[in-house]
This record gives structure tokens, C-alpha cells and sequence, in this order.
């Protein structure tokens, strides 16, 4: 299978990407609503949320915005190279889930991005509102590998 007919195919069997593919793939973050799809040979992730996916869908932009200094960008168009977009999703989700947390743990892993995401928009009101200072210190220090 060529990649154009991989893309074509893959945009049919995957109706809803997941957002935080990379980082659930890398297994740093988990999501009750992520379903694992096999192409091809290749893993990709589906949400099974539209209300989920289009919550991630505003909030990982965001990531990328306020995260462009911390990864030596000038500016950020769409995706990210691919150890820069891991930097920024498990990061950011690694460091919201310790400010939210009041015991962090030592191995750190997100269970559940969608519950994450619902704890911190009950406890800061928006996702405008996130801790993106905590957050971008979070994704500067994370290790790809």
C-alpha cells in the first residue's frame, strides 16, 4: 500500500482522529475514549467522543501556541515535527495533571486525558484558564526518550 492510498483509507476507517493520539501511543497518557485502529501495519487512534475530540481539537493548539518558545520556534503552523508534538501532548498533560494533583506520583502516566481535561475545567473554569506556565515548564522538560 502506497502512502497516498494509506491516507485515503485511513481518512474513511478513522471517521474521528484522536487528538492525543501520540502521546496514548507512546504511552504516556490514556483516554476511555480512544479505540486503537491497526492499518496497514501502522497503530492510529479514534476517538469515540465528537464532544471529547472537539474539546482536544481547541485545547491542543493551544499547547502548541503557548509551548512555541519552550521548543525554539518562532511560529507554529498545524502540527508540530513529531518529537516536538510528543514534547508538547504528554508534557502537557503530564504537568496538568500535577497541578491538579496533591500527592504527584513518581511514575507519572495520565489514565484518562477526557477525565483530566474535566477535573481542570471544573477547577480553573475555562481552558483558557489552564496553568500554561506549569504546563510549558512541564513540556520543556520532557524526555522524548
Amino acid at each position: 500500500m502506497d502512502e497516498t492510498e494509506y491516507k485515503e483509507t485511513y481518512k474513511k476507517v478513522n471517521e474521528i482522529p484522536c487528538t492525543f493520539s501520540k502521546a496514548i501511543l507512546r504511552r504516556c497518557c490514556g483516554c476511555r475514549h480512544a479505540q486503537k485502529l491497526l492499518l496497514a501495519e501502522r497503530e492510529a487512534m479514534a476517538c469515540l467522543s465528537v464532544e471529547g475530540q472537539l474539546r482536544c481539537e481547541k485545547l491542543l493548539p493551544l499547547l502548541r501556541q503557548k509551548a512555541a518558545f519552550a521548543l525554539k520556534l518562532t511560529h507554529i503552523d498545524g502540527k508540530l515535527p513529531f518529537g516536538k508534538e510528543i514534547k508538547v501532548q504528554c508534557g502537557s498533560m503530564l504537568g496538568l495533571q500535577q497541578e491538579l494533583e496533591a500527592n504527584p506520583v513518581q511514575e507519572p502516566k495520565v489514565e484518562d486525558i477526557y477525565n483530566l481535561i474535566d477535573q481542570a475545567e471544573a477547577f480553573y473554569d475555562s481552558i483558557n484558564n489552564f496553568p500554561f506556565n506549569e504546563m510549558v515548564r512541564t513540556i520543556s522538560h520532557f524526555k522524548a526518550r
